[in-house]
């Protein structure tokens, strides 16, 4: 199920990263690097699935750090398109924002049933479930651009993201912390 996920997500970025750039939408950059995000994610998971707690809580306090990080950018690529940016394309926000949300809606059921497995497969869930929430604003976006002919809507929306980023790599990066300091069971020598 992880290595579906990982093929999904790795190939969406490189489709999704071109389609941004080419639509000059902050929005679709940001998703894009949220897959780029939950590609590193992904495969950091499959490293430490049969590992102890403290490499899957390692792991989380990881997947934490590339949230706050990605939000950061986004943030920052907003503000710069507030400034002296140029209205994206709407017709191929959509496109790609359709195309990103049934890829992640796939990622996400396949997930689902390992969400309580433990906090590596809850912190993988938590970065699947955002991809929604982002793919539906980069899909209002791209509607909000089409009639408003303006930047606007697709920096509120790339500042949204980045703003779900940065929220939840705070719940993650405590979850991390939490799992990281609970004690390790102690081996009994027979």
């Amino acid at each position: 199920m992880l290595w579906a996920v990982l093929a999904i997500n790795t190939v969406m970025f490189l489709f999704e990263f071109t389609a941004g750039w080419l639509a000059s939408s902050t929005a679709l950059m940001g998703d894009s690097l949220d897959m780029l995000g939950d590609s590193m994610v992904y495969g950091l998971s499959l490293f430490v699935v049969a590992k102890s707690m403290r490499w899957k809580a390692l792991s989380a306090g990881f997947k934490g750090l590339i949230m706050l990080t990605f939000g950061l950018l986004v943030l920052g690529e907003a503000a710069t398109k507030a400034v002296a940016g140029q209205t994206p394309e709407p017709t191929i926000m959509a496109i790609v924002g359709l195309i990103a949300l049934v890829a992640n809606v796939v990622c996400l059921v396949l997930l689902t049933r390992h969400r309580s497995d433990d906090v590596n497969m809850r912190s993988s869930w938590i970065c699947s479930r955002n991809d929604l929430f982002a793919n539906g604003g980069v899909l209002v976006a791209a509607v909000l651009v089409a009639f408003t002919n303006s930047v606007w809507p697709d920096v509120a929306v790339g500042t949204i993201i980045a703003g779900l980023f940065l929220h939840s790599s705070v719940g993650v990066l405590r979850d991390a912390r939490t799992s990281f300091s609970e004690p390790r069971p102690v081996a009994v020598n027979e």
